[in-house]
This record gives structure tokens, C-alpha cells and sequence, in this order.
């Protein structure tokens, strides 16, 4: 099974999600039950749609790796209830305890669990910039949390990240080589990707996306992801990519749906601004090619809206 398993994971939308499913795991507040990607890594594949209260606010990946020498958890999880589900599934898995959890960002679904790890005494990390950002934003971000999970984020609170760091933080447990790192402006403020150089994989966190749609945050600046993104990103040369939302693929899949789609996006909105196009018709420059995914009709003119924002004053 773990076999045919990687062998899917490298051909690309071979696992393809559906946002139309609302819940893979009934028995669980988690979407999915935890699958392992490569040997001792795992990862609770969250739902491609917004969150909901059908899939518990769980609409981003979830993974851990089980290093021998402990557990290190990536995304604090969007509600308690959530870290406590993931809690379970790993000591279902291994004896070993939590040693560290990496929030990806400052985003909810990043940290709303953190509460539930704070409890359990357990070191949780993030850039300076997403704690910065859940610090500015929490209360918010909780509020809508609590309007969809109504019942579900009862004992979610705002936990900040216990410690910060700029650039990298590194442990090295058992076999693996955790690098956590910083690679520059991407998706959102603070976004980090979980780099393991010994096995080939990334955590790619919301550096990457492709079966739903990225969003453009008011703040996402894409020139400044794709900088990244080729100078960063695409030279660690990972074999397996755990994107922040959708399932384990590989790196050329992902830059189809991340890179390519943001080229593409500023080469229409490009051509639009050089023709005496306005905004309001920038919202409805062709995207057909993305289309088919998850989320397009939620954020493609939203998308556009954004990108001629910023490339009218570039």
C-alpha cells in the first residue's frame, strides 16, 4: 500500500480532491484520517472548500513527522477540538511524544489550535512576522472562526506562538534534519515551509497550491512570490511536496498551479492595463485554463481585482 501510494504521489492530480465532498471523516472533526506521504510522514489532508462547519474549519493540511526522538507537528490546527483530533490520531500512530509545532503562518487555520498544544506543554514555533499577524488579527480571525464551528470552537482561544524566529530554525531529531524556513514574501506574512533535506520533502506550507485556487490576500504582493518562488523555492528541488492545501504531489504540479497560474493571471491583467483597461473589467479577464479547480468561483475575479491593483503602479 505504501508503495502505491508514492507512486501516486508522483503523478500529477492523480489524488485529486473535491471540495464538493463535505467530509472524509465522519468519526473524526478531521476531514481526512492522517495518511503516511513517505515513511514517519504524515499528513491530515484538509477539505480544497472554505471552511465550514461540515469539515470543522479543517481546509488545510495537517502533518506531522515521527522523527524517533519525538513528533513534530506543522499547523497548530483551526480549532481545539481540531489539534485535539490530530493529538489522537498520532498515538494511535507512535508512543512518542510532541516535541515541537510549526504554525505555517499566521492564518487561522495555522493557529487556532494552539491553545490545545500550550495545554500539553509543547514548544510552538512561527516567523516573527505571522506572529505579528495573529497578534494584530487574532480576535477577528477568532470571531469567524466561531460563526462557522458555532459549538465546535468551544475551548479555542487566542494562543500566540511560544517562540519566533527570522530567517530558520533547525532540529535535528533521530533521522531528520527539520529545517524551517523563512524563503521569503509569498501568500501571506510570516508563511514558512518545512524543508527535510535528508528525505527530499517539503512542507511547502501556502507557498504552494494547486487543486484549489490560491487566494490573493490585500497584502500578497505576486511579484514578490514569484521572486521567491524562483529563487528560494523552486532551488530546494524536493521530490515530494505536502502543499498547504490539497494533497501530496511534486514539485512540477505545484508550480503549475502556483507560479504558472500567477504568470498567467499578470500576463492577462498585463495585456488588459496595455489595452486602456479599466478595473472593472479586469475583473473578468479569461482564467478558463484554471477553472476546474476547487474554489475558482469563490476567487478568480477577486484574484484579478488585486493583481490589476498592483500592477497598475508597478
Amino acid at each position: 500500500m505504501k508503495h502505491s501510494y508514492l507512486t501516486l504521489l508522483l503523478l500529477p492530480g492523480a489524488l485529486w480532491a473535491s471540495e464538493d465532498i463535505a467530509d472524509q471523516y465522519p468519526q473524526s472533526p478531521l476531514y481526512q484520517k492522517p495518511v503516511e506521504v513517505i515513511p514517519h510522514v504524515w499528513s491530515a489532508i484538509g477539505a480544497t472548500a472554505p471552511p465550514t462547519y461540515e469539515n470543522t474549519g479543517h481546509n488545510n493540511n495537517l502533518s506531522f513527522i515521527v522523527t524517533g526522538e519525538g513528533v513534530v507537528v506543522v499547523n497548530g490546527g483551526a480549532a481545539y477540538v481540531l489539534a485535539e483530533a490530530l493529538h489522537g490520531e498520532i498515538k494511535q500512530i507512535t508512543d512518542q511524544p510532541v516535541v515541537a509545532v510549526f504554525n505555517e503562518n499566521g492564518q487561522g487555520h495555522a493557529m487556532l489550535g494552539n491553545t490545545y498544544w500550550a495545554e500539553q506543554g509543547v514548544p510552538i514555533l512561527a516567523h516573527e512576522d505571522a506572529a505579528a499577524e495573529f497578534t494584530e488579527y487574532g480576535a477577528q480571525i477568532l470571531a469567524g472562526m466561531q460563526r462557522y464551528n458555532r459549538d465546535k470552537s468551544e475551548r479555542t482561544e487566542i494562543t500566540p506562538p511560544t517562540e519566533t524566529f527570522s530567517d530558520e530554525y533547525i532540529l535535528e531529531l533521530g533521522d531528520f534534519r527539520i529545517e524551517a524556513k523563512y524563503l521569503g514574501p509569498a501568500h501571506s506574512p510570516g508563511d514558512i515551509s518545512i524543508w527535510l533535506p535528508n528525505q527530499s520533502l517539503v512542507i511547502a506550507g501556502d507557498m504552494a497550491f494547486h487543486e484549489r485556487m490560491l487566494p490573493l490576500f490585500e497584502d500578497t504582493i505576486t511579484l514578490d512570490w514569484l521572486e521567491t518562488w524562483d529563487t528560494a523555492f523552486e532551488p530546494l528541488g524536493a521530490t515530494y511536496v505536502i502543499p498547504g492545501h490539497g494533497h501530496p504531489t511534486n514539485m512540477a504540479q505545484v508550480r503549475r498551479y502556483t507560479k504558472g497560474y500567477l504568470e498567467y493571471l499578470r500576463g492577462q491583467i498585463g495585456a488588459h492595463i496595455e489595452n486602456g483597461g479599466d478595473l472593472s473589467d479586469a475583473y473578468y479577464v479569461d482564467q478558463s485554463p484554471y477553472a476546474h479547480l476547487d474554489t475558482f468561483e469563490e476567487l478568480a475575479t477577486r484574484n484579478a481585482g488585486r493583481v490589476f491593483e498592483q500592477m497598475e503602479w508597478e
